[in-house]
């Protein structure tokens, strides 16, 4: 049988600890993740449950889970092992510790939920264990860290479908703005392309600022092409009442591909598929594959 831990780690991995100063086995994954928002602060009192859970070790945590170690166990920040579990991408120990009773939607003091940690390590594994038994993709709190937000934020474009076909909204109301704003902010293009393609309202960024002024400001030319082509408003004015074009850096890639696209109007073609994904509905755009049309036509409408 395997050893047992008989205490609880010696690593310290305090909130704001600089990178240079962890451990050199820590995973350079893990420690893209810290920060303030993941709620990994003072672990003095983190159990062997979690040094299990972090580090992978099944047996380990199977074996303490039978001695009686509970599922739930938490630290003064209120994570919990299923949160490591999630945060290290081992979806071996969030079977085990979700079959143990651990909740799926317990949050830290910071309101981190371990679908939240999934989507900062990038594991599909995890995340579709968490779904399938009961996580809540977004939180009820809109102050709340969001999973959709901070995997358009890493660009964990598989996190991103996953969360859309689980019920996530893709223009869910946050603080740091629509997903696909964060998505533009961080120049995630193939992020932003799964928020479109599932009915992601192309113009809804932070207040008066919309997701093509975000791709635009950052020169991101593929972000700017894909905006447009599912119908980007190049039009739309932001607070300092700027147009796109106006925030463009000057002799840019995203400059003049707003003044081509000024003085060459959409096709027919283009505008025809606006208007008809506008009048299906997003929530029933995954029915397309089901009407009775030609696949060419289900194609076209799918923009695939």
């Amino acid at each position: 049988m395997a050893e047992v831990p008989s205490g609880p780690s010696q690593v310290s991995r305090k909130r704001g600890t600089e990178a240079g100063e962890l451990p050199e086995h820590v995973p350079e994954r893990k420690k893209a993740c810290w920060g303030i928002l993941t709620s990994q602060g003072s672990w003095a009192d983190r159990s062997p449950l979690h040094e299990a859970a972090s580090q992978g070790r099944l047996l380990v945590l199977r074996t303490l889970l039978a001695q009686g170690h509970h599922a739930n166990i938490v630290t003064i920040d209120q994570v919990t092992p299923l949160h490591e579990a999630c945060l290290s991408g081992h979806p071996a120990c969030v079977r085990a510790l979700i079959h143990a009773g651990a909740n799926v939607n317990a949050t830290t003091i910071d309101g981190v939920t371990p679908l939240y940690n999934c989507c900062a390590s990038g594991s599909v594994g995890c995340m579709e264990l968490l779904l399938q038994n009961g996580a809540n993709t977004h939180m009820p709190h809109a102050h709340f860290p969001s999973a959709l937000h901070e995997a358009c934020k890493r660009g964990n474009s598989h996190c991103v479908e996953t969360l859309l076909s689980h019920g996530a909204d893709p223009d869910y109301d946050h603080p740091l703005g629509s997903p696909l704003y964060v998505s533009c902010l961080h120049q995630q293009t193939a992020c932003s392309r799964v928020l479109l393609h599932r009915g992601a309202r192309v113009n809804v960024g932070r207040g008066g600022d919309s997701p093509l002024h975000a791709a635009v400001r950052l020169d991101s030319a593929d972000q700017v092409l894909v905006l447009l082509d599912y119908g980007a408003d190049f039009n739309l004015r932001d607070g300092n009442n700027q147009r796109p074009v106006d925030v463009a850096p000057s002799g840019g890639k995203t400059q003049q591909l707003l003044l081509a696209y000024e003085v060459c109007p959409r096709s027919l073609c283009q505008l025809c598929r606006f208007q008809i994904r506008n009048l299906i509905g997003r929530t029933r755009l995954k029915l397309l594959p089901l009407l009775p049309l030609p696949s060419l036509l289900t194609q076209y409408l799918e923009h695939t």
